[in-house]
């Protein structure tokens, strides 16, 4: 944690500017100044009007939106069908039947779980492929290739009926599905500064978890009347809406800027969202002047000449220039050393713990909900309201008042930034997250109210959103010009936990009983979650002492990767 006593404005300024030989901020900057108190723009903007960060916060909230609508639809159909596992077994089997047949019936559900447990693997494994891609040529043709091949498989599965058809589908259909959940957060980091980034990410983290949820209960609801295959009749049109989206309103958000240490000295601050505003539209329009009104600074900016503004058929171009010269190999491997950082894979961890026992609940609480309190899939599918309520509750816990905190300990800091001043907000989530297990399994275990499960799901969700948030924010601030890397090597560990997780749950709770099974998946969740304590109070040291060893070395980033923060 960074010292909180108030250094003098010139020794931070060159304390920021010398983090590392090669302008490394590692996430430790300048937020506000020490005098006036005003929030300064990091990363700093450029006067062109193409740059993503001057964009008017309507467009960029339009951008969010997207983004959001884009997360939700990846899991909508990666996991939604899965409520229907019972009937999507006697169709693909016709002699499995679990009254009939029990034997055949359980070899040939543990079957069919492979279209899920594949896809969720492939989700993860495919970002490999695409985070490079977006990495050197650019978000926007990731998210429409990644996409399109989503709507594809999408289309496919709607005619297959053969088993080995279906699985490849499913398969190819994770790989393109998983895309847009890695690249989300560099494209959040491209558009927003990182005083505003808490909360669009609170959002992302929501309609990620919200995806799976809802997409359990329509599939549920259409299963009472209709064929289990109408769930991709009606998940492929809008799966082609989100692509529609990509392909004519998404521009390219990567953006190449002057690195932090050539434009510190003249960093605007400011004092209010209308100053911000203003500055935009000043940027807007050209006028390389500043308005009265605009940001000001210590130092006026140098004059240069204003770029055009780009046309609408412009911004649709699928192709720019090569954004950094690293080469793909470097790009595809780095993921795999970043895990090795001790914040790394504590944020891999949590995201493993919390998503990854998710996985776990779903992929049995057909099966629980049915044998504890006579359910039928569509009403398990209703049990994920709850699941949603505590999404949407999470928001502005892992977001505005991450914030909040995060802000608080920048003022007592003298205006200088640290990643860990975050961490302290993912205390509610040490209670939350395992007393959501514990009311999940005791409730099965002894039958209580069914709405004891159900309060479980909604606190499980509640920590997802708050606590992945948190941690993947914090790695994302520490380690900004690897953002996609970042996010791939903790995604990647998530789904890979969460992949093992599907396939032994159904086993441990039967040698272990609910309780004891969940019991554990409680204390483990706890036990990762603790490890903020200490990383907020060393986790600075910790990240600059192992950035300097050697096994770290290969995946240090090149300059071109430098984005101002």
């Amino acid at each position: 944690m960074a010292d909180t006593t108030i250094p003098a404005a010139s020794s931070r300024l060159e304390r920021v500017d010398t983090a590392a030989s090669k302008r490394r901020t590692m996430g430790h900057v300048q937020l506000r100044d020490h005098e006036t108190n005003e929030i300064i723009l990091i990363p700093t903007p450029s006067n062109d009007p193409n740059d993503p960060l001057n964009w008017s916060q309507g467009y960029k909230h339009y951008i969010a939106a997207v983004i959001c609508i884009a997360m939700m639809m990846c899991n909508f159909l990666a996991a939604g069908p899965s409520i229907a596992i019972v009937k999507t077994t006697m169709d693909f089997f016709p002699g499995a039947h679990p009254g009939k047949n029990p034997a055949f019936f359980g070899a040939a559900v543990a079957q069919v779980s492979y279209f899920f447990t594949t896809a969720a693997l492939m989700q993860g494994v495919g970002n490999f492929f695409w985070v490079p891609i977006a990495n050197k040529y650019g978000r926007r043709p990731t998210y429409i290739f990644s996409y399109l091949l989503y709507t594809i498989a999408a289309i496919w599965l709607c005619f297959e009926h053969s088993f080995s058809g279906f699985l490849a589908a499913r398969i190819i259909m994770g790989f393109g599905a998983g895309a847009a959940e890695t690249i989300a957060p560099i494209t959040i980091a491209d558009v927003f500064f990182l005083h505003e980034r808490g909360t669009v990410m609170a959002l992302y983290t929501s309609f990620l978890a919200v995806g799976a949820s809802l997409g359990v209960i329509i599939s549920g609801l259409i299963t009472i009347q209709h064929h289990w295959r109408v769930i991709y009749y009606v998940a492929t049109p809008l799966i082609g809406f989100v692509l529609l989206l990509a392909v004519f309103t998404f521009p390219e958000t990567a953006y190449i800027r002057e690195t932090q240490g050539e434009k510190l000295a003249a960093t605007p601050r400011l004092a209010s969202t209308d100053q911000e505003n203003a500055a935009k539209t000043d940027v807007e329009r050209g006028n390389a002047e500043k308005s009265d009104t605009a940001t000001t600074s210590d130092t006026e900016r140098p004059s240069t000449p204003v770029p055009a503004k780009k046309t609408y058929l412009q911004s649709l171009a699928i192709f720019s220039k090569s954004l950094t010269d690293e080469s793909f190999l470097k790009l595809v491997i780095r993921p795999i050393g970043l895990i090795c950082l001790p914040p790394v894979l504590w944020a891999a961890l949590v995201q493993a713990v919390t998503i990854g026992f998710l996985v776990a609940i779903s992929s049995n609480i057909d099966l629980a909900f049915h044998d504890t309190y006579g359910f039928e899939s569509w009403q398990v599918g209703l049990c994920f309201v709850a699941a949603i309520v505590g999404s949407f509750f999470g928001i502005p816990a892992g977001g505005h008042l991450a914030d909040i905190v995060a802000d608080f300990f920048t003022k007592r800091n003298g205006g200088v930034r640290d990643p860990e001043m975050r961490l302290p907000t993912m205390l509610p989530s040490l209670i939350t997250m395992p007393l959501s297990l514990i009311l999940y399994g005791v409730g099965i275990e002894h039958k209580l109210h069914w709405i004891c499960p159900t309060i479980g799901l909604a606190l499980l969700n509640f920590s997802i959103v708050q606590s992945t948030n948190v941690c993947l924010v914090y790695v994302i601030d520490a380690y900004r010009p690897v953002a996609g890397e970042i996010t791939l090597a903790v995604m990647g560990f998530k789904s890979l936990f969460g992949f093992l997780l599907s396939f032994y749950t159904n086993t441990w709770v039967a040698q272990s009983g609910y309780q004891n099974a969940f019991g554990a998946m409680a204390g483990i969740s706890a036990l990762v979650i603790a490890l903020q304590i200490p990383l907020f109070f060393w986790g600075k040291k910790i990240r600059y002492v192992t950035w300097k060893w050697k096994v770290i070395s290969y995946i240090h980033w090149s300059d071109d990767r430098e984005v101002g923060e």
